[in-house]
């Protein structure tokens, strides 16, 4: 798949690039500073009009059911690796109900290798919910798409804002740095959004509804593929003259990362991923035998701990003679 858009023949496209090439003031935003806050906002749009990757949920080509589905693979999840998931997920469960109907093996084999399988089920518990008590529609309200189950603060936004068009702050680790860099010049902190982050994201977000869709998506994308966490493309950045971050020499560049790097080797994770792999290949309803499991690591104790968690997370179960299999429900 070609992963950048073309430019698309949109009228209001065409008056942000007059009007973005047409602006003369060169001015170091600040958060309550209204005119640099939209002189960013145009360049962003622009920039986002004629770069977008083409990825399947964007641009109107799914329903919102589609966007939620995006926004819970994506998480933790190279956007690389969750488009060919996407699209062989949606084709076989294409609504709430489809998935809410499917049984949990076919589920979990689905989920392939994006990691953290966990997700899949909580993923299929939302589809029921939605199917069950929501007419197999996604809910339209801040608070009943919280309480659905998986669903968080920033996959809740994501979907009112992308698939719903509605006017709220979206605040992911990429627009968290973006705006921090440019309005701040500063790196953003680690761990969860602290509340000066998210007034800065309320504060700078446009008071229009279309635009501060597009400022949305343009500041996530933005955040996701030029200005990244150790080795942002300032040369080309569309807002590179009104950020505070690069005027002040771009300080503590990569000090201060949003997430730490994962090891995996030797994990529990790479453990668990090898025992959902060795059950993915076999038949359906097949068990694999004990002491095959037990080939599958060397470290015996850790194999066990990883297999008794997998069951306790739901999504291994083991027979009495205990062999394993993927849940048969």
């Amino acid at each position: 798949m070609n992963d950048t858009a073309q430019p698309r023949s949109d009228p209001h496209s065409r008056e942000l690039h007059v009007r973005v090439h047409g602006a003369s003031a060169v001015r170091t935003p600040e958060p309550d500073d209204a005119a640099a806050r939209e002189d960013v906002a145009l360049r962003l749009a622009a920039w986002w009009e004629a770069n977008a990757r083409d990825l399947p949920w964007r641009f109107g080509r799914t329903t919102p059911w589609g966007v939620l589905v995006s926004e819970v693979m994506s998480q933790q999840t190279q956007m690389s690796r969750v488009v060919p998931y996407w699209i062989d997920w949606m084709a076989r469960w294409p609504d709430a109900r489809a998935l809410a109907e499917a049984s949990k093996a076919d589920v979990i084999t689905a989920w392939g290798r994006l990691g953290y399988p966990r997700r899949a089920l909580r993923l299929q518990e939302c589809a029921r919910v939605v199917a069950r008590d929501y007419a197999d529609e996604l809910p339209r309200t801040y608070d009943e798409l919280t309480g659905l189950p998986g669903i968080g603060d920033y996959t809740a936004s994501a979907v009112m804002s992308f698939a719903f068009g509605e006017r709220i702050a979206v605040i992911d680790t990429n627009i968290r740095r973006v705006l921090s860099r440019v309005f701040l010049g500063a790196e953003s902190l680690g761990g969860s959004a602290s509340p000066a982050e998210r007034a800065l994201a309320g504060r700078v977000l446009p008071e229009a509804v279309r635009d501060s869709v597009t400022w949305n998506q343009s500041v996530m994308e933005l955040g996701a593929v030029m200005c990244t966490a150790k080795s942002p493309m300032c040369e080309a950045c569309p807002v590179a003259r009104d950020c505070r971050f690069l005027k002040l020499g771009r300080p503590g560049l990569g000090e201060r990362r949003t997430r730490p790097r994962q090891r995996f080797q030797g994990t529990d994770r790479q453990v668990r991923g090898l025992v959902l792999a060795a059950l993915r290949g076999l038949p359906a309803g097949a068990t694999l035998a004990r002491a095959d499991a037990e080939t599958l690591w060397k470290d015996r104790a850790q194999l066990a701990a990883c297999i008794a968690s997998l069951d306790d997370d739901g999504l291994i179960e083991m027979t009495q003679d205990g062999a394993l299999r993927l849940p048969q429900g």
